[in-house]
């Protein structure tokens, strides 16, 4: 019994520890006033760079009225309503509160918030930008519209395990510019890192869902997608810019999936913040060089080959019009760089197709024309041919399966 007593106390001790990290009170709700218009203004470029809208709308919804499904390898979580409805969204929410809860993870009510909100970015935004970017969502219309229950097993229910989360892997600092490089660099240094949290999705994560330490921005996943490197990726400062504001670049071809949407708001944002976030990126990839030879040899009379001559050459052949007036090559495509197959498959099945509210380039799907093992014909000329110094991808079969599940899920 005398040997029983030491443990109980060190768990009541570690449980009482854990219940003062755990517990938040909540903020009251208060009466918002009108924001200053300059404010405002100033707000709405911040969440162009932070692409708010995006995970804040459900397919068809208002915007920023929250319900859009978030798949996570622990399951789905669906975004909340961050207009300022006062019963379903952030009306009454004071600026603490809207603080708190991008930095901390913690809502107005005292709850912790689920990581998919990368309040492990938010942590790096200044005081000012917070405060304009609250001043944004406060003037917006109220929608009435309650989230979806999220579908996650116990014990990840339980909100306050997210407090254990945040005490290993949240680290609340802000930004602090480096004196060794010059303004812009470190505008960018801060929006890549801060409210554009590029890293979200284009670093690698552990088993706890946190962004694993020492990798940053090497590649990640994103809807299904791949995120590819963009620390040592062969692009230069100017690619870098017109792909973020325009969602197109000569070399590397047209954003699709999960970095569309990104480079529309982006081709919102102020002209100086795009150009910083693209100096800051370039400072730390390959240089770009001339696009891999692409071998004009490799199963030219492969069943691969003559899929591309009668679905792909008249847009993407060596002779085609679009090519020749400067249309991306497939050399530099990072979907045909990449170790592994999806995001070209991705883009084979789905097309590309600009949402009815922006331009942009356009590809037809082929889902309905292709068959499975056409696709994988497809892809292994494809590799073999735009990316000959490429290995092989031996998942093909398995990956195609993947994608197109995907898809009919989706």
């Amino acid at each position: 019994m005398k040997a029983a007593l030491p443990i109980l106390l060190i768990a009541v001790v570690a449980g009482v520890a854990f219940a003062s990290i755990a517990w938040h009170p909540a903020i009251e709700p208060v009466a918002v006033a009108r924001p200053d218009d300059a404010l405002v203004k100033r707000g709405a470029a911040l969440a162009a760079i932070g692409d708010c809208v995006v995970c804040h709308t459900s397919p068809g919804g208002a915007g920023y009225a929250g319900g859009r499904k978030l798949a996570t390898p622990f399951g789905a979580i669906y975004s909340s309503n961050i207009t300022p409805d006062p019963e379903t969204g952030i009306g009454g929410w004071s600026l603490a509160a809207f603080v708190r809860a991008m930095r901390q993870g913690v809502d107005r009510r005292g709850r912790n918030l689920y990581p998919a909100l990368p309040y492990d970015h938010f942590t790096r935004v200044t005081d000012e930008d917070l405060a304009a970017l609250y001043a944004f969502l406060m003037a917006g219309q109220p929608v009435r519209a309650t989230t979806p229950a999220n579908a996650l097993p116990f014990p990840l229910t339980w909100r306050p395990l997210l407090a254990g989360w945040n005490l290993l892997f949240l680290d609340d600092r802000r930004y602090q510019p480096d004196p060794s490089h010059d303004a812009a660099w470190n505008r960018g240094a801060y929006l890549v890192e801060g409210l554009g949290h590029c890293g979200a999705c284009h670093t690698p994560r552990n088993s706890f869902g946190a962004e694993t330490a020492g990798k940053a921005l090497i590649g990640g996943e994103a809807e299904g997608w791949s995120a590819p490197p963009l620390a040592g990726a062969p692009w230069t400062e100017a690619s870098l810019y017109a792909y973020l504001r325009t969602g197109l670049d000569t070399h590397h071809g047209a954003a699709a999936g999960p970095m569309a949407p990104v480079t529309w708001n982006l081709g919102r944002a102020p002209d100086e913040d795009v150009r910083a976030m693209a100096t800051y990126l370039a400072s730390m990839t390959a240089p770009a060089g001339q696009p891999p030879a692409t071998d004009n040899s490799v199963m030219a009379d492969s069943p691969g080959a003559e899929i591309f001559a009668g679905s792909c050459s008249s847009c993407h052949g060596a002779a085609a019009p679009m090519t020749a007036n400067g249309a991306p090559s497939l050399a530099l495509s990072s979907t045909l760089q990449s170790g592994e197959p999806g995001n070209l498959l991705h883009v084979i099945l789905g097309g590309i197709r600009p949402e009815h509210y922006r331009a942009g380039p356009q590809m037809p799907a082929f889902s309905a024309i292709l068959q499975d093992d056409q696709l994988v014909e497809l892809a292994t000329y494809l590799r073999a041919h735009f990316a000959p110094d490429q290995p092989t991808w031996t998942d093909l079969p398995d990956a195609v399966h993947r994608v197109r599940t995907e898809g009919n899920a989706s």
